[in-house]
């Protein structure tokens, strides 16, 4: 079985990255898929999702964009940063969980194929920022949140999963917010597994 390495890129908790690990572990990803998340990559050192990675024995690796004096050097580094994880065997899929940069085009070329993102919003609705705010003030009766593809346009590519839940009445950006990462929780392992499994 062909070995199929994961990495996941994360700017702050990780949750999304901790429920995929979580995931991994239980339905033994590695015994059915050949899979393993590989390691975890975040553009701030004090990211508390990289210590949760390394107490999982994840190995870890940090990028700070702030230290690039462009987005283009920053991405070239965070290529060789990802790639060198294991340099025999290049990444199955980058998982963006939570990863709070925009990724420049030839970041996306270089991972063609294998990067997946979730997105606080049932897409195409509400792309961007401030998903959670907008959906409110839209008077929308439901919001959710979609597992996508990367492509060079921001939040567009093939839907893999969604998820919807209601917005109920006094629903604040953040009372919404905690109700749709539950679902993000659910759907974004779920995604990944199916891009996974060998096709029948």
């Amino acid at each position: 079985m062909q070995k199929k390495n994961i990495v996941i890129l994360i700017s702050g908790q990780g949750s999304n990255m901790q429920a995929i690990v979580r995931a991994a572990q239980a339905q033994r990803w590695s015994q059915r898929h050949g899979a393993q998340v590989l390691g975890v990559v975040s553009n701030k050192a004090a990211s508390a999702g990289l210590a949760w990675a390394r107490e999982q024995g994840l190995a870890t690796a940090v990028v700070e964009h702030a230290a690039y004096p462009t987005r283009e050097a920053f991405d070239a580094e965070l290529v060789r940063a990802i790639d060198a994880l294991d340099p025999q065997t290049p990444p199955a899929l980058v998982v963006l969980a939570g990863f709070m940069r925009i990724l420049t085009p030839d970041f996306v070329d270089h991972y063609t194929g294998r990067l997946v993102n979730i997105h606080p919003s049932l897409l195409p609705a509400f792309a961007g920022l401030h998903t959670h705010r907008r959906a409110i003030e839209a008077g929308c009766k439901f919001a959710g949140a979609t597992v996508h593809r990367v492509t060079a346009e921001l939040d567009h590519g093939e839907f893999l999963d969604q998820a919807v839940v209601p917005v109920l009445p006094g629903d604040t950006p953040d009372t919404l917010a905690a109700r749709v990462l539950t679902q993000e929780h659910l759907i974004y392992p779920r995604a990944i597994e199916r891009l996974l499994a060998p096709a029948v």
